[in-house]
């Protein structure tokens, strides 16, 4: 019996395969995140596992990691540190930890804003537009 499992995608099959755009991927190969199959006869073929690696890729980059992470990411799974690959996360839960500190102070700047806007008087500039104005809020 023949197996009919495809190992190979034309450039336009792993774009479908991977849900993103041809140029991403090209885009990927010019960062090197991704290999630039060689050819004889002018028809790229790449392996159906790039498909993972350009979901992996998406995936951290949905979580706050740059492309140099990334790259370094996919170096580091490639020798299998995890306690490299483990500080590289630890580094990017601090960013987000930050962030939503950052995030936390904003929203209760906010709050408070609107409030004092609510209940200033109608005479009364804004302090909103007050607190956007000035240099530290």
């Amino acid at each position: 019996m023949k197996n009919n499992a495809q190992t190979t995608y034309t450039i336009g099959q792993l774009a479908r395969a991977a849900n993103v755009g041809v140029e991403t991927i090209r885009y990927y190969q010019r960062r090197a995140l991704l290999p630039v199959p060689h050819t004889d006869t002018g028809f790229r073929s790449y392996p159906v596992a790039l498909a993972e690696r350009i979901r992996f890729i998406k995936r951290a980059q949905e979580l706050g990691f740059s492309l140099d992470e990334i790259a370094h990411l996919l170096l580091l799974e490639d020798s299998n540190d995890r306690s490299a690959i483990r500080d590289i996360a630890s580094e990017r839960l601090e960013q987000v930890r930050a962030k939503l500190h950052d995030l936390h102070k904003m929203e209760h700047m906010l709050s408070q804003l609107i409030h004092q806007c609510a209940s200033s008087s109608a005479q009364a500039k804004c302090p909103i537009i007050g607190a956007l104005t000035t240099q530290a809020i």
